[in-house]
Formats: C-alpha cells, sequence, structure tokens
C-alpha cells in the first residue's frame, strides 16, 4: 500500500481520453488519491474521474512544460499523456517546487463549468 503523500495526492500528470477530456494521475498511475494498488493498471479514462479544459491546447501544454519528451502523442499525432516532472526535475527529491507549481497553476484556471 502507498504511503507518501506526494506520490499519491498530487498530480505526476493528466491522460486524455478520446472525448478530449483529462484525468489526474499520480505516481503510480493511478487516479489521484487512490491508493489501491488493484486498480493500477485500469485505464483511468475510462473512469468519471475526468475534467474538460477550456483553452488546454498543444500550445498552451507546451508553454508550461519545459521539456518536449514531457508530452506523448499517439500514432495519429494527438496528444495522449503529459507528464509533470520526471524523476532528475521531482520536487519532492530536489526541492525545486517552482516548475511543478507553474504547471499547476497554468492548468489551475482551465476547467469548464458543467
Amino acid at each position: 500500500m502507498l504511503n507518501e503523500f506526494f506520490r499519491i495526492n498530487l498530480p505526476y500528470g493528466l491522460k486524455q481520453n478520446s472525448n478530449g477530456e483529462w484525468s489526474a494521475f499520480n505516481r503510480e498511475y493511478i487516479p489521484l488519491g487512490w491508493n489501491d494498488m488493484q486498480n493500477k493498471d485500469d485505464d483511468i479514462t475510462t473512469l468519471p474521474i475526468h475534467t474538460k479544459y477550456k483553452g488546454l491546447t498543444e500550445k498552451k501544454l507546451k508553454s508550461l512544460l519545459p521539456e518536449e519528451r514531457q508530452i506523448q502523442y499517439d500514432e495519429k499525432g494527438n496528444i495522449t499523456r503529459v507528464f509533470f516532472y520526471n524523476d532528475a526535475t521531482n520536487p519532492e527529491t530536489t526541492g525545486k517546487w517552482e516548475a511543478y507549481f507553474k504547471i499547476i497553476k497554468g492548468l489551475s484556471g482551465l476547467a469548464k463549468a458543467k
């Protein structure tokens, strides 16, 4: 069972489903706040825990993410997943929280009201 606050409760990235909705996942690739590893391999984009973001474009993501490799694309060139940090830039171990929170702040005002 996971017990580290950062790995469980703060976003590691976002995964986009076929409807253009995004699901936040933690460092274990499971939905934020979940600590049940039996759901680890489930496709989180099929769960009802997603959000549409107004203005979340490839250009916006590239402006927020410092490295191109933080964005994953499918074979058609559509963004499928983005990562907010990697092992070398992990704010928990490096103490460099500014870049991480820049991403969070940049996304925070984009959620669409239902």
